[in-house]
Order: structure tokens, then C-alpha cells, then sequence
């Protein structure tokens, strides 16, 4: 496959409404950050690209609660995230900010181009309209109860309770949160998006170019949406704050937040290539840039639907690759901004970064637990007991351990130097550690190249693992001790100490698009320049030379403490709250385990279970019980019906391992004939989960 001529990377413009948490930093920064860190140690041409989100409801509602302006707002949490972005290492060429004036008049072209040719349409319609404040509504200036859960403070978008996507009809007994009065209905115009119209389009672009390309869950997401019918979508909207409707009939509108915000990362180009005297217009319009846009599973309907159908219209590239992770959860619940239940980047900074000297060696830790636990093909978990266990046991015990062993080594038995290597003496441990080199930077090319990232950084800790153990069974330190009565032993330890500071160097530049602090500090130990890191050297065998003095080494990284866990849990939990406005609670009546008839042995031999992939998942019509799943078996796909679409939505369960039982005889519901069946399990409070394997598990492994 040709490499791409240039890179163009995004990641998702977070509002600038408050603080964001390490969830955040987890979906769409830092594996962009650790991708675009690899390209450009390959030398290739790349701008990485992110901004401010400053438009939108969320905007003037924080305003509201902090008993500010807008514009402060924006001002005040633009600068704490990009200064949080920052602080823990992510690179980007450009942070911009939707509020410039080069970014309205950007958008405006945009609509403007689109409008000019016909591409909108034009619909009146009933919309809330908010009497005393003399103003129509947007979803979230509307609450009610909730109709699915009986949460009494749901917007007029969604449930914070139940999760569910709302409308503000579907709301009951709705009140405007500007004035607390209930609103009434008034007719208003508005432009719309037909996506309905590019369906065709979609479907060829996404389900058959990308099939083998995309991830399933990104691929799975846009298949339920398409399945379920697009429809025309509103891009202007009634309200003051954001960019205005360059139309003049279009006064008091402006554009709609999810059509202006992706035009950001356009603006941002613009405004790089301004700083950088560079043309950033190859990098939208010409075939030869490979765009790639890092998100979170929220936004994965944005960046490969949505924002596509305005890129196709409007003459630009379309991008390569959507790299939508999905959630990472928090110490057994969900990361919540109003229960409170986060890490903000910020507390982690406060807490970990600024206390100590050195902190960068804190942020690489972050870095790593992030990557290692990353939601790339589904829901993850932090928890600080992980955390803990991956720095200590891996990081300090395996990675740090083997560089500050060979570098000690080296002081004490070649006399600080980078010893000589005896070709005629090398053995085959010797060569086949030396094979380990090429062999792990092709395992991590593919890995990063794939948007593998943690298979790849896997594959660091797995080098340095296999370097211990080299170490282990050579024993340098035993060999010194004959020294007098075998004076040939000095050559195997040179060889020995050789190859493990050469390892020590590859190591370095494996690392680095992962932990960029730790790479740097290794480079000051070896005293080498950053040049070393290019990937060009990386399996090489040969980047210190023999002879030259090495420094003292440097504890790469420290252990975090009991003490330290306890405080960070403690705190976590004293600080979450409840969701306000949520509907009494009823204790859940303690249901009677009840068993079926007995069987024997010989009933259930006759049952063929395997682990299975939910690779799509749509609503069957009609049917409100009804998911139609189909299911990746490894020998086969299946499709499923199941009955929890009341506990599920369809694209959050994508990419979910599940266990099937396959022998099932097949049954029709709905004129759709079922294949097989998923394992759930109950709780007390009648809610559902699907039986799954611990770790990850190859679909087709038989389950018995």
C-alpha cells in the first residue's frame, strides 16, 4: 500500500464548559497523540490539529451556573484545558478555538457554498418557545420528567438518570429552565441537512470501501444508524450565542453547534498554516493527505456520518479513518460530570504532577495505565488499585528495572563505557536477542499503523521483559567473579553489557510515542541526541558506540504507595453526589430462586456455547422487545434476535463480547428467522447483563 504524501490528525473539539476528565484524555488525545508522536519519528508529513468547542448550549448554561457571560466561560476553561493537554504531554501542532473570527467566517463559507447550491432544505415547524424569556428553546433549555425512568430533572435531549435519547415532546410535564414557566409551541423556520438523500453514498463509502478497514464498532454504529433511517437534520437553530446564519432572513439563528464545530478542525488548518507560513490547503482538499479523526463513541455517528456527508458536499477529503474508542469507566460505574464521579486531567495534574520534582515521570504514568486499559474495541475500567499494579509491576518492575540494571552493570563491570562487542564469541542467546530488535519493531509498526496501540506498547514491555531474562541467564555478575582464573569471561560480559545497552536504546525509541518523557530521559543517560528516536534506527544494533562514557543512572519511574490509593478512592467518594430530581427509589422486592427440573450430565453435553462479537445491532420494527443482533462466531456470522432493546441501546452494544448458544434450533420472529441464543444474567433489580468471558477472547473459543 502507497504511503500517504501527508497526514492531517484531528481529535474532538472538547467544549469549553468546564473541567474534562481523564475518560476524555483516554478516547480522543492521547492514542492521537501517541500516532502522530510515530509519524513524525518516521519523518512524515504531519499537522495534529484540536481546538476549543465554544459554541452550543452548554455554553451559556454554564454561564448561567457560574453566574458569568459566555464569553468568560469559554475564556476561562480554554485555557485550563489547553494548559491540561499540555501538562500531560499531547502534542499538538494547533489549539484553536471556535470563538475566532477566522473560524466564523469559515463556517459561514461553508453553509454559504452548501445553501448556494441547493443542498439544504428549508422546514417550518412547532418549537418551544419560552414567553417571559422572549425566546425559543433549544433541547437543553428544556426539562421535564423523564417518561422511561420518572427522573424528574431529564432534558429535553436526554435522561442523565436512564441514559436515554430524549425529544422535548417526549418530556412530561416540561418547563423552560430560564424561567421555570411551561413553554408554549410557536412556528419557526429552520435549514436542514437531508441525509436521507446521501444514504446511497454512505452505504458505499462506509459499508463496503471501509469494511475491511474500519473498526467494528465504528462500522457497527454507522450500520445500525443507516439501517434505522437517516433523516434531515436541522443546522441552525434558534439562539443568541454562536455563529450567525449569514442569511438575511435569517435573523435570531445561528448555526447549529454539531454542523459548526467539525468545520473547526478546517479553521484550525487555516490557522496553522498562517502561523507556519505553510499552505494548509493540500491538507482538505488533495487525495494524496490521509485525514484521521480521533473521537470518543459519542461523536462516532459525527465524524462518519454526518460531518462526511458535508466534507463530500462541499469538494473536500473524506477521512481515512475514524478511530472511535468507546467508554472508559471509573472504579465500577460510569464516568458522570454531574454525579461527579471522575478524574478530571486537572486533579490529576494537582495531585500527581505539580507535587513532586520530576513530574513528568508522573504524566508518562498516566500515559501508560490509559493505554493499557484503552476502550479500542469496548468499555474499559480504570480503577487506581490498576493503576497502581501497572506502574509497579510493569513499568518500575520489568521496563525501568532491565535499563537501570544494564546501565548499573555497566559502571560496575566495563568502567562506565559502552563495551565492545566479540562477534567470535557471541552465542545463540546472544543472537537471538539481537533477532528480538527487528522482530519487535515490526510487531510495533503494525500495531501503531493498525491503531493498535495497546498491542504495540504490549510489545515495549514484552522486549523489555525478554531483555531481564536474557540478563537473568547470562549472569554478567557471576562471570566477574572468575575474572582471575578465566580472564576470557571480561569478553563475555562486554557482550552480554553490549547487547543489553543497545536493547536499552531500541527501548528508547520504542517507547517514545507512548511516554516521550521517559524516552527524553533515557536519551540524557545515554548522552545521544534526539535524533536517536527517529524510527529509521529502531531495530538497529548498533546506536551506541563502543567505548563511549554513559551517566549515572536515573530512577525512571517510582512506586505509588498504599497511602496514596486509599486517599484517591477516599476521595473520589466523598466527593460524587447524586443526581438531582431523580424519582424515589423502591427497594427492589429479593426475588425466589426457583430451579428448573433437574437434568443430567448427558442434557447439557448436547449444548454447543462459543464467544461471540456483537458485530451490528438494530431495533427490529414493531417489535419494542426486539434487538436483531448479528453475531461473529469466528467460523461464521449468525444473526440473533434478542430480547433487550429495553435495556440496551443498539450502538452501545456494539463490538461486545457475548456467549451464544449455537445449536438452538432456529425460530422466526417478525418474518426474521433467529439463529441461536445470548446468555444474560439478571440482578436483583431485574437489570441485565450479558454473560462474557474475563479478557478478551477470540470469537468461535468454545465455552464449557
Amino acid at each position: 500500500m502507497q504511503q500517504p504524501k501527508r497526514y492531517l490528525i484531528t481529535s474532538a473539539l472538547p467544549y469549553a464548559n468546564g473541567y474534562k476528565h481523564i475518560g476524555h484524555l483516554a478516547g480522543a488525545y492521547l492514542p492521537a497523540d501517541t500516532y502522530v508522536r510515530y509519524l513524525r519519528a518516521q519523518q512524515r508529513d504531519v499537522v495534529f490539529v484540536c481546538g476549543s468547542d465554544e459554541h452550543g448550549t452548554a455554553i451559556p448554561i454554564q454561564a448561567t451556573r457560574e453566574n458569568t457571560t459566555p464569553r468568560a466561560i469559554i475564556d476561562k476553561y480554554h485555557e485550563i484545558c489547553r494548559q491540561n493537554f499540555e501538562d500531560l504531554g499531547i502534542s499538538f501542532d494547533i489549539y484553536h478555538r471556535t470563538s475566532e473570527q477566522l473560524h466564523h467566517e469559515t463556517s459561514q463559507e461553508f453553509f454559504t457554498y452548501l445553501n448556494d447550491r441547493g443542498e439544504f432544505q428549508v422546514f417550518e415547524g412547532e418549537q418551544y418557545y419560552d414567553e417571559e424569556a422572549k425566546t425559543f428553546l433549544a433541547d437543553r433549555y428544556i426539562k421535564g420528567t423523564c417518561p422511561n425512568c420518572g427522573f424528574t430533572n431529564a432534558f429535553g435531549d436526554q435522561c442523565e438518570r436512564c441514559g436515554k435519547t430524549l425529544s422535548p415532546e417526549e418530556l412530561i410535564n416540561p418547563v423552560s429552565t430560564l424561567s421555570g414557566n411551561t413553554p408554549v409551541k410557536r412556528t419557526t423556520k429552520h435549514w436542514y441537512l437531508p441525509l436521507d438523500k446521501h444514504e446511497p453514498f454512505l452505504r458505499k463509502w462506509i459499508l463496503e470501501d471501509h469494511a475491511n478497514d474500519w473498526k467494528i464498532n465504528v462500522l457497527g454504529q454507522c450500520k445500525s444508524w443507516i439501517d434505522g433511517g437517516l433523516l434531515p437534520r436541522a443546522v441552525t437553530r434558534d439562539l443568541d450565542w454562536g455563529i450567525k446564519v449569514p442569511l438575511p432572513d435569517a435573523d435570531g439563528k445561528v448555526l447549529y453547534v454539531w454542523f459548526d464545530a467539525p468545520i473547526g478542525y478546517i479553521s484550525a488548518t487555516k490557522k496553522w498554516g498562517i502561523n507556519a507560513n505553510r499552505d494548509w490547503e493540500p491538507y482538505w482538499y488533495d487525495n494524496e493527505t490521509k485525514l484521521v479523526h480521533f473521537i470518543g463513541k459519542d461523536n462516532i455517528v459525527f465524524h462518519s456520518i454526518i460531518f462526511p456527508v458535508m466534507l463530500h458536499l462541499h469538494g473536500n477529503i473524506l477521512p481515512s479513518m475514524v478511530a472511535g474508542n468507546e467508554f472508559m469507566n471509573l472504579e465500577g460505574d460510569k464516568m458522570s460530570t454531574s454525579r461527579n464521579w471522575k478524574i478530571d486531567m486537572q486533579d490529576y495534574i494537582d495531585d500527581f504532577v505539580k507535587k513532586e520534582n520530576g513530574g513528568e515521570q508522573t504524566v508518562d504514568m498516566l500515559r501508560y495505565y490509559l493505554t493499557q486499559i484503552a476502550p479500542e474495541s469496548k468499555d474499559s475500567e480504570f480503577t487506581w488499585k490498576g493503576f497502581q499494579d501497572a506502574v509497579n509491576s510493569e513499568l518500575v518492575s520489568v521496563f525501568a528495572n532491565f535499563i537501570n540494571r544494564a546501565m548499573v552493570l555497566m559502571h560496575k563491570l566495563t568502567n562506565g563505557k559502552v563495551p565492545r562487542l566479540h562477534e567470535d564469541l557471541l552465542d545463540d542467546k546472544d543472537r537471538n536477542m539481537l533477532g528480538e530488535f527487528i522482530k519487535a519493531k515490526q510487531t510495533i509498526e503494525d500495531s501503531i499503523e493498525n491503531f493498535r496501540f495497546r498491542e504495540g506498547l504490549f510489545e515495549v514491555i514484552e522486549l523489555s521483559r525478554k531483555g531481564n531474562r536474557y540478563m537473568q541467564e547470562k549472569e554478567p555478575w557471576i562471570l566477574a567473579k572468575n575474572l582471575g582464573t578465566n580472564p576470557e569471561n571480561q569478553k563475555l560480559i562486554d557482550n552480554c553489557i553490549h547487547i543489553c545497552l543497545q536493547l536499552s536504546a531500541n527501548l528508547a525509541i520504542f517507547i517514545n510515542p507512548w511516554l516521550p518523557s521517559t524516552a527524553k530521559k533515557m536519551l540524557h543517560m545515554f548522552k545521544v541526541v534526539d535524533k536517536m528516536l527517529l524510527w529509521e534506527n529502531a531495530g538497529k544494533a548498533k546506536l551506541l558506540s563502543p567505548g563511549y562514557n554513559l551517566r549515572e543512572p536515573a530512577l525512571l519511574f517510582r512506586k505509588i504507595e498504599d497511602d496514596e490509593i486509599k486517599y484517591q478512592i477516599e476521595k473520589l467518594k466523598n466527593n460524587s453526589k447524586p443526581v438531582s430530581g431523580s424519582a424515589p427509589e423502591e427497594k427492589p422486592e429479593t426475588k425466589k430462586t426457583e430451579l428448573k427440573p433437574e437434568i443430567v450430565y448427558d442434557d447439557f453435553a448436547k449444548i454447543s456455547m462459543f464467544t461471540g462479537k456483537i458485530l451490528t445491532a438494530a431495533k427490529v420494527k414493531k417489535a419494542d422487545k426486539l434487538l436483531q443482533l448479528e453475531i461473529d462466531l469466528g467460523f461464521e456470522k449468525r444473526t440473533i434476535l434478542s430480547g433487550i432493546a429495553e435495556h440496551f441501546q443498539p450502538e452501545a452494544i456494539i463490538g461486545q463480547q457475548v456467549v451464544v448458544v449455537a445449536n438452538l434450533a432456529p425460530r422466526k420472529m417478525k418474518g426474521i428467522e433467529s439463529n441461536g441464543m445470548i446468555l444474560m444474567a439478571e440482578n436483583s433489580e431485574g437489570k441485565l447483563f450479558f454473560v462474557q468471558p474475563v479478557g478478551e477472547v477470540a470469537p468461535g473459543s468454545s465455552v464449557s
